[in-house]
């Protein structure tokens, strides 16, 4: 009776790494629950009708056991996004992405600007007083949600989530617009993101501006202490986030994720994990700034995309090294850190010493989001740069 669950949890999570499809799983996990119980009948208990009331007992609390809690939905309230003006792509790559367009005022500049969000999966919300003052200095701004995030489309398939596929979708943006070069404007994770695209197409780029980047390239920084907004947690924080992830639902999800993203993704779909993601990014929010004590008011309320961000970032491992193309690519980049930031210091030298044209600016009294501790700062930097 005590082996009974455990041999079905191995069931489960060895036909895990071989199929996605829940009824085969869970298939499997019944039967090894019943075989392990009936066994009984053939290692000393001979009463055939009481094996089979305890197998009927134990198959019986399992099953009650799991439905209130492993096959429990999760009940989070998904944000409700701001209203602004959207548009579709559908591009060649197959992503569906939603975007906002802020068309310049007067003669438009032949390079349009296209702003990277972080994350991955984690998008604003409608454009910065950054991006619309930038169509003021005659630029045509496009800010998009990236696959997998915000107002775009979902993948069925969550292990398509990779930089690959991010890069793709970007130069497809970039060909949908009918733009010869762009300049970028890439924040945290949109800077690495800008960077690999550059690396793959160094002659699309004009100029580009890299707030708070993430690492350069991830296997380089897999044994060093890269610095991360979960390390600078509050006790308030860290406990509230904790009662969030304590669901036996969860435990279950990361059980399947490491047998089987594909499988984890069937149990547990984008319309459970985007809300709860969201609700973990609000706790965590003022940790990326200089005070993680003080609460922060105006967040983004799109709906962040859990599987792009996980697998996504998962991917960052197995790129190649984009450094050696970059060193040979003369664009001018404008890198900005904040005094604060939790990232390592070394994270955005990294890009100014391998970029030839790169200017590290470091923005004081500003962590991870400098363009809300320090707007001015930051609008005057980028205005300055791009002009």
């Amino acid at each position: 009776m005590l082996l009974a669950p455990i041999a079905a949890v191995a069931a489960l999570w060895a036909t895990a790494t071989v199929t996605a499809h829940l009824t085969l799983i869970l298939g499997a996990g019944t039967a090894a629950l019943i075989t392990v119980c009936a066994a009984g009948v053939y290692g000393g208990v001979r009463r055939r009708g009481v094996t089979a009331l305890v197998t009927a007992a134990v198959l019986l609390l399992t099953s009650t056991a799991a439905a209130l809690t492993v096959f429990r939905p999760l009940d989070e309230t998904p944000p409700t996004p701001r209203s602004q003006p959207t548009g579709y792509w559908n591009l060649p790559t197959g992503s569906r992405l939603a975007y906002t367009l802020q068309r310049a005022h007067g003669h438009a500049r032949p390079t349009p600007v296209i702003v990277l969000h972080g994350g991955p999966g984690t998008p604003g919300d409608g454009p910065s007083p950054a991006e619309t003052l930038l169509t003021g200095k005659g630029y045509d701004v496009y800010s998009y949600d990236q696959l997998g995030s915000g107002r775009s489309g979902r993948l069925a398939d969550p292990t398509g989530y990779t930089v690959a596929r991010q890069v793709a979708d970007l130069e497809a943006v970039r060909a949908r617009i009918g733009a010869d070069r762009v300049v970028l404007l890439g924040a945290s994770w949109g800077a690495t993101l800008a960077a690999e695209y550059l690396a793959a197409h160094p002659d699309r780029v004009a100029r580009m501006v890299l707030t708070s980047p993430g690492v350069l390239w991830a296997p380089a920084w897999k044994d060093r202490a890269e610095g991360d907004i979960w390390d600078r947690l509050t006790p308030s924080q860290q406990r509230r986030i904790d009662e969030l992830e304590a669901n036996p639902r969860l435990l279950a999800w990361s059980l399947l994720a490491e047998a089987n993203p594909r499988a984890a993704h069937a149990l547990v779909p984008d319309s459970e994990l985007d809300p709860l993601f969201a609700k973990l990014l609000d706790i965590a929010a003022p940790a990326a700034t200089c005070r993680p004590d003080r609460p922060l008011t105006d967040l983004p309320a799109s709906v962040p995309g859990f599987y792009a961000n996980q697998l996504t970032t998962a991917d960052q491992l197995h790129v190649p090294d984009p450094r050696p193309a970059l060193r040979r690519v003369h664009v001018p980049v404008l890198v900005l850190r904040g005094s604060c930031d939790y990232k390592n210091p070394g994270i955005a030298r990294e890009y100014a010493d391998v970029l030839p044209e790169a200017d590290l600016v470091t923005v004081s009294g500003a962590g991870h989001l400098i363009d809300a501790e320090q707007p001015t700062l930051y609008r005057r930097a980028v205005t300055r740069f791009l002009d």
